[in-house]
């Protein structure tokens, strides 16, 4: 881990269904959460939780962000939500997440325009990069995540860095409870750090927060926060869980304290 602060964003996808039980996790979490406040926590909820999770988070120091946003400010673009709009009650915002490239088209063109627009709202933007099964048994790793990488921030600049965070997201590994290696997460949180040198300089990629993400949980969330070039976690459905998510917060502060006092 870097000597920066760690991060979790607690991703909820199309979850939970019901307003209530969004309301009672976000209450567990922001118990957790204030226990160990050097631990950065951002929750991602579904667009119609949005407004409850902001109210209940209003005194707290956990981000909100949303899931996906539009690069138009405002328009005749039915279902889409602008980062403009967003900006109203958030401070983060996912792209270019593998679902979103999988099941909605998302190309590295359309990253980049969401990334884009989202840096020019005032938005933190969290973007996703990841290679797919058969691209990580045909050793396309590296070339894969370059070219997201390249392709995601070419609309960025060394100004953007500390609004930027990478996140690492195997496709092979999401949802499947199959998690990548730490030696694999470290190598390709290291080839997109330089990646994002060669591309905006190396004083902006220090500055950039890389996470991994991948079926992490509670009992593997410790291998990769300490590794070196790791910054946190982007997690899924163990984030659904209140006490799995707290776990996480709970590891990734002793983690932190014991690189802190190292440094």
């Amino acid at each position: 881990m870097n000597a920066g602060r760690p991060l979790l964003a607690a991703n909820w996808k199309m979850n939970p269904i019901d307003p209530g039980d969004a309301a009672d996790l976000v209450r567990a979490v922001a118990a957790k959460a204030a226990e160990h406040p050097e631990v950065d926590v951002a929750i991602f909820p579904p667009f119609p939780w949005l407004l409850g999770v902001h109210e209940l988070l209003e005194n707290t120091q956990i981000g909100l962000g949303g899931q996906d946003c539009y690069w138009e400010e405002s328009g005749a673009y039915t279902g889409a939500v602008s980062a403009a709009m967003l900006a109203q009650m958030c401070g983060w915002v996912i792209v270019g997440h593998s679902e979103r490239r999988l099941h909605f088209g998302e190309t590295d063109d359309t990253v980049a325009k969401k990334t884009a627009a989202a840096l020019a709202a005032g938005l933190t933007v969290i973007v996703c990069v990841g290679e797919t099964l058969l691209e990580h048994e045909n050793h396309e790793t590296e070339a894969v995540i370059e070219r997201q990488v390249r392709g995601g921030l070419a609309e960025c600049s060394a100004d953007d860095a500390r609004r930027l965070v990478l996140a690492y997201e195997p496709v092979w590994a999401i949802g499947t409870g199959r998690s990548a290696e730490p030696e694999h997460a470290y190598k390709t949180m290291r080839l997109i750090r330089n990646t994002v040198g060669g591309l905006i300089g190396q004083g902006a990629a220090r500055l950039i927060r890389v996470l991994y993400g991948g079926s992490t949980n509670a009992g593997n969330v410790e291998s990769y926060v300490e590794l070196p070039l790791c910054d946190g976690c982007l997690v899924g459905g163990a984030s659904l869980k209140a006490d799995e998510f707290g776990r996480m917060i709970e590891v990734t502060a002793e983690v932190y304290s014991k690189t802190a006092a190292r440094s």
